[in-house]
């Protein structure tokens, strides 16, 4: 009976909290859905039935010609950025202000997997962006190039020798295997031959990272009902030891000092030499209003946290873009030649080796990946935080310290307003022609600002480079089972995956470049 009596005035309590909230965005005179008690807008989401993004797409569609439309996440108000001005206004104007990604339930926690370059806020990004900025130079790349291109080779060949059974292939475990392969070499130094593995490891990859496993569904209840409770529970619990442990296994087989292999520890090992970090505070201010000095040294556990993101955001953001572009280009025959003319021309002029130099001048490749992207972007939803209470003048309202804002990346990219023909797969729109019509701001698949992604440079290499393996020695066609319109995972919590597989033919080249 008392087990009963607490878990009603503990319902009732959260019932009262969440409905006290509802009336948020009415007082801002911003439109929304009427919500629904404790779930408020995201009752689907909350059952793991639909996905974060495929909530904010129809908010988008159904108020259209609203600049802004409010949405509740259990009882949390957060904010759906519709006009391209306010979007700027959130990723630069006031970039401090909305510096937090919001990938954290609990603001003033910050677990070690976390105290990276892509979870951190404030202070702690600002000092590990300046350090690691320069470990993505251009001369950087082209370091790290001959291990992208022998994972390249390897991935052609493991194509090969699926395409001589002429058995159908999903191409996103392919992708996949290809994506792990070059960062297990190029992140870890490790060489763990997953292209040429049946029984992958990445095949359990993405589920963990990526997908909402029973745990998670639970977790974002407690933390969004119950943040008390939420907050000693971490997000990454079940990879921490393991990427510490494994860090500091390369670091000291490294003695702490770069190799030459020109990999990612060897830019962290770079990065930690040049020593102690130090940057104006984005954060606090002194008396006279002038910043605060914020300090930072690189210790082991940071540098996991840097290298788990490297894994993490890379696996699956390269596996999906890429299968995604090939799944495309087996649709639009024509494009795909288009493609491979592009690839033999470069390729014809440096002895049909693939290299740096030769990645870069293939322009039409990366036009179609580029609307790969546009179509399939690796993120459906980009989200910030607000950090103090602050007006955002374009929409003429005021909103509170710690509202999420959230940017439709997805639905923008596939707005008639912004792109013709929307649904059309057609890469002359990246042309420089074409691409410099296009407003600021509709085009986000690695953000803008200051917090764009910083390895942005780096994947695009990297896709450019395994596309250009396949389709300079393979043409790739729709399979029976194949679907033309692939569907997304609703378990897919910040990345858009593919649900089920992407399954196609490929079809060895005759006419290809000798």
């Amino acid at each position: 009976m008392i087990t009963l009596t607490i878990v009603f005035v503990v319902l009732s309590l959260l019932y009262y909290y969440s409905i006290t909230s509802f009336k948020y965005w009415k007082t801002k005179g911003i439109k929304h859905d009427k919500p629904v008690p404790l779930f408020g807008n995201c009752l689907w989401y909350f059952m793991a039935k639909k996905s974060l993004t495929d909530i904010v797409n129809k908010t988008y569609w159904k108020y259209y010609n609203e600049k802004a439309v409010g949405l509740f996440r259990g009882g949390r108000p957060e904010l759906i950025i519709k006009d391209l001005e306010t979007i700027k206004h959130v990723f630069v104007t006031d970039f401090v202000t909305f510096n937090s990604r919001g990938l954290n339930y609990h603001e003033d926690i910050s677990e070690p997997m976390m105290k990276n370059v892509f979870f951190a806020k404030g202070d702690l990004w600002r000092l590990l962006r300046q350090r690691m900025t320069p470990a993505f130079t251009t001369s950087k790349l082209k370091g790290m190039f001959p291990l992208i291109m022998d994972r390249a080779e390897k991935l052609q060949a493991r194509a090969l020798a699926v395409a001589a059974t002429g058995q159908v292939v999903d191409v996103y475990r392919l992708m996949a295997r290809y994506a792990i392969d070059f960062i297990a070499t190029c992140g870890f130094g490790l060489d763990i031959n997953a292209l040429e593995q049946e029984d992958s490891p990445v095949d359990k990859l993405g589920e963990i990272f990526f997908k909402s496993s029973i745990r998670d569904t639970l977790l974002r209840f407690i933390n969004y009902f119950i943040p008390s409770i939420g907050k000693r529970f971490k997000v990454f619990n079940n990879v921490e030891v393991e990427m510490v442990t494994l860090t500091k296994q390369i670091l000291e087989q490294r003695n702490y000092e770069p190799s030459g292999r020109n990999d990612f520890v060897d830019l962290l090992l770079e990065c930690k030499k040049k020593g102690l970090i130090v940057v104006e505070s984005i954060e606090h201010k002194k008396p006279d209003g002038s910043p605060e000095i914020a300090t930072l040294e690189l210790d082991d556990v940071i540098l996991a946290s840097q290298i788990f993101i490297f894994f993490a955001a890379g696996f699956e953001t390269s596996s999906s873009t890429t299968s995604y572009t090939l799944h495309l280009l087996a649709y639009y025959p024509e494009v795909q030649r288009k493609v491979q003319e592009d690839i033999d021309r470069v390729l014809s002029k440096y002895g049909n080796k693939l290299c740096y130099d030769a990645v870069k001048e293939m322009t039409y490749l990366e036009w179609a990946f580029k609307e790969s992207m546009r179509i399939h972007p690796a993120g459906g939803v980009s989200m910030r935080v607000c950090a103090q209470k602050t007006h955002i003048p374009n929409i003429n309202t005021t909103i509170d310290k710690g509202v999420r804002v959230l940017i439709p990346v997805y639905a923008i990219h596939h707005d008639p307003k912004y792109f013709d023909n929307p649904e059309e797969f057609r890469p002359e729109r990246f042309s420089p022609e074409e691409f410099s019509k296009i407003p600021k701001f509709c085009y986000l698949p690695f953000g803008e600002g200051p917090r764009a992604c910083i390895g942005e440079r780096l994947a695009l290499i990297q896709a450019l480079a395994g596309l250009a393996a396949i389709l300079s020695r393979f043409t790739v066609e729709p399979a029976p089972e194949s679907t033309r319109h692939p569907a997304y995972d609703p378990l897919s919590e910040i990345t858009l995956m593919v649900k089920g597989q992407l399954p196609l033919l490929l079809k060895k080249r005759s006419d290809t470049v000798t």
